[in-house]
């Protein structure tokens, strides 16, 4: 979803808000339907921005978007480019495989293959409130092959003959991302291989008998942008009745309640007749207050280092997020299903080393990685250029969205070893082998380190500034 979208949810309450017109919800003071606001707007954003997603992916076909319908394997036989436009900062890296899942009558079993050492994958299971519950791949599970069981809230079954692990989620639907490794080009049909070896099914086909009796249709409410931007709190009350609070009851369960106090209930309409004129108006302040305290958690993720925020906490599964709902947000915000920082750190620039924004309608940069200090990955490592405005990877006459270490061979070092990354709108004159072309404007810049090693999680390697060229 995209971002610049989000920032607007808030405003876009007062478009639905101002038809009320009936009675107050009984007994809630203005100032308590602000603070309970503010708190839902944070707590709900990943699970309305994760819905627009599963939504756009795996519910309507009419979506320029759809993959495929739940619990099929969907794999993506290329990289994302510009025309990827559902979930903001994605790679162009890895072609995704996708499974949207239904976990209500019936566990999924995922089986892979047995893949070349040298190849990296990962298989990220992650729930409805993007909390990433499991991992399978190379830095896991290993490349020898083999097959999990995932499994939702209401199974208690044994693990059945051949299934390898056991992954168990919170809610009741949930997401697959399978990342594979394209080393280049012309590695595209080695990687179909791959894809073709991923298998899904339900564990009644899986064990080759009957199957249980069907889970309820679902009346999926239409989950376009605009719609979710104008109603957050229809579509956080629908995700919820999906979210049995079972993860950790003692938190979720008095959230519930006060989020119930302003007409948040799990599977109920969101009737915004019920409000008075003053909790209309302190609503909409709690959900700008929350907006502002996302956006502001965007700012402060990680550790600043030399201009790039790095962060070894901003996604993870319940017991590493530990209740902080801001973070959880302003992550999704910043890019959502990222992954835990063991399987990919995410370097994100927020300034040149000169303390500003970068912008390349005004200067050019470079990035120099000096010899011998090259991001450190197990897998490999890319530079990523996304729109400043959009966080959408950006057109060019080259189709290059990154430069990454299989490029390596094809890149021009300096003189004294080192590597220097070109980043402009123009193309560097002598240079275009190193060139990561940027949009004539703010620019987004996300290094990626699959499977770091300890030096970028520890610290002791820290990615070099970016650098104003000269005028």
């Amino acid at each position: 979803m995209k971002n610049q979208l989000l920032t607007t949810l808030a405003a876009a309450v007062l478009a639905i808000l101002p038809l009320a017109t009936a009675g107050a919800q009984s007994g809630v003071a203005p100032a308590d339907v602000k603070a309970i606001a503010e708190e839902a707007c944070i707590y709900g954003l990943p699970l309305v921005m994760n819905y627009g997603t599963m939504y756009e992916y795996f519910i309507d076909d009419a979506q320029p978007q759809y993959k495929c319908p739940l619990n099929v394997l969907y794999n993506t036989a290329r990289v994302y480019t510009p025309a990827d436009t559902t979930v903001v900062t994605p790679n162009s890296d890895t072609p995704y495989s996708f499974i949207g899942m239904d976990l209500r009558a019936e566990p999924l079993v995922l089986c892979v293959p047995a893949i070349e050492k040298q190849r990296y994958f990962s298989v990220q299971l992650v729930d409805m409130y993007t909390f990433n519950y499991g991992y399978a791949g190379s830095r896991t599970t290993g490349n020898d092959g083999g097959c999990f069981l995932i499994a939702g809230p209401g199974w208690n079954g044994e693990t059945p003959a051949g299934v390898d692990k056991v992954f168990r989620c919170e809610t009741e639907f949930s997401i697959a991302i399978i990342r594979t490794q394209l080393f280049n080009a012309a590695d595209i049909d080695n990687v179909k291989k791959v894809q073709a070896g991923y298998k899904c099914q339900t564990l009644s086909q899986y064990l080759k008998s009957p199957a249980p009796p069907a889970a309820p249709a679902v009346d999926w409410p239409q989950g376009d942008k605009e719609l979710i931007q104008k109603n957050p709190f229809e579509y956080l009350a629908f995700v919820l009745q999906f979210c049995p609070p079972t993860g950790d009851a003692a938190v979720e369960k008095p959230l519930r309640a006060r989020f119930a106090k302003i007409g948040i209930e799990a599977g109920k309409p969101f009737d915004a007749a019920k409000f008075s004129p003053e909790q209309k108006a302190a609503m909409v302040a709690g959900m700008q207050a929350g907006m502002e305290k996302i956006k502001q958690r965007m700012t402060t993720v990680g550790k600043n280092e030399n201009g790039w925020l790095v962060s070894t906490d901003a996604f993870g599964n319940r017991a590493m997020m530990k209740g902080d709902w801001t973070t959880r947000a302003a992550a999704a915000m910043a890019g959502i299903y990222g992954n835990d920082a063991a399987e990919a750190l995410y370097p994100m620039l927020v300034a040149d080393s000169d303390g500003n924004k970068a912008d390349c309608s005004k200067h050019n940069y470079t990035l120099t990685f000096p010899k011998g200090q090259l991001p450190p990955a197990n897998a490999f490592w890319s530079v990523t250029m996304y729109d400043g405005k959009t966080q959408l990877l950006v057109n060019n006459p080259i189709n290059r969205y990154l430069v990454n270490s299989p490029m390596l061979p094809q890149l021009a070092k300096n003189a004294d070893g080192s590597l220097t990354i070109y980043i402009q709108h123009e193309a560097p004159a002598g240079k275009e082998s190193n060139w990561l072309p940027a949009p004539d404007g703010p620019v987004y810049i996300v290094m990626r380190l699959y499977w770091p090693k300890e030096a970028a999680l520890s610290g002791t390697w820290q990615p070099p500034a970016v650098v104003a060229a000269a005028e």
